[in-house]
This record gives C-alpha cells, structure tokens and sequence, in this order.
C-alpha cells in the first residue's frame, strides 16, 4: 500500500477529534432542548472523526507522501510558533492586545509586509472584531491589563 496524504491528514483529524472527545469528556452534554457545555465539542469531534476516516479511506486519489515538497516547512513552522505564543499569552494580555500583535507579528515578520500596513491591518480587524463581538454580540472576550 502507497502511504498518500489524505490516509496522513485524515489519521490527523481521527486522533484530534478523539483527543477532543477525551478532554471534553467531563463537560455536561444536556439535552437537544436545553444542551450543556459539552454538546457541541463532542458534536464537532464527532464529525471530525467521521469526516477524517471517510478522508483516509478515499485516500486513492490524493498525492503519494514521499512526492511531497517540504519547501513551505519553515514558513508554516514560523506561522504555527507565532500562533502557539498568541495562545500562550491570550489570557495575560486579552482579546485585543494578543490578537493585535499576532496580526501584526504574522503579516510584518512572517509575510515580510510594510510595517505601517501591517500595523493599520492589524488595528483594522482586531477593533472590527472586538467591535462585532464585545459591542454588537454582548460575548465576552478575554480582558487584557488595560480594560479592553
């Protein structure tokens, strides 16, 4: 059997959904009518499951693993590290700092984009976030050290 990326991917998405499964195992599923906590992680880790073995078993068609080019490999690294530290400092430094400076860390340091642009992009979106969200929608996002 040739090893070919949708079999690798779809394995990806079977184990993450069963890891979501697992952790999310303490949360109250509720009722259709009035559902818990843990409805909708274990509804999406459940489709993730189904969608990745149906992924894996129609594998036949995608592209066999070894003809992969890793030349993008560093790039998606960079975007990954500049990802997980946004997540590691989201609740130190809330919603909009955080997110600001991951958009800003992402289209300057990664994409190599004119620091002003970069800087008016990040602005832009993250206060058209926090607007849609904390203003508009009334959900709460995380609070960082300066009220906002």
């Amino acid at each position: 059997m040739i090893l070919r990326t949708d079999h690798v991917v779809g394995g990806v998405f079977v184990a993450f959904g069963f890891l979501v499964l697992a952790l999310s195992g303490d949360l109250p599923m509720g009722s259709l009518s009035f559902p818990g906590a843990g409805m909708m992680p274990k509804l999406l880790a459940g489709l993730l499951v189904l969608f990745g073995l149906a992924l894996a078993l129609a594998a036949r068609g995608s592209e066999p693993l070894a003809g992969i080019s890793w030349q993008d490999f560093p790039h998606a690294l960079r975007v990954a590290a500049t990802t997980a530290l946004a997540v590691a400092f989201y609740q130190r430094l809330g919603f909009a700092l955080s997110m600001g400076v991951l958009l800003f860390a992402l289209t300057f340091g990664v994409e190599r984009r004119h620091p002003a642009a970069a800087a008016v992009f990040s602005a832009a979106v993250v206060a058209l976030t926090y607007l849609l969200f904390a203003v508009a929608l009334k959900t709460p996002v995380e609070q960082g050290p300066f009220g906002f």
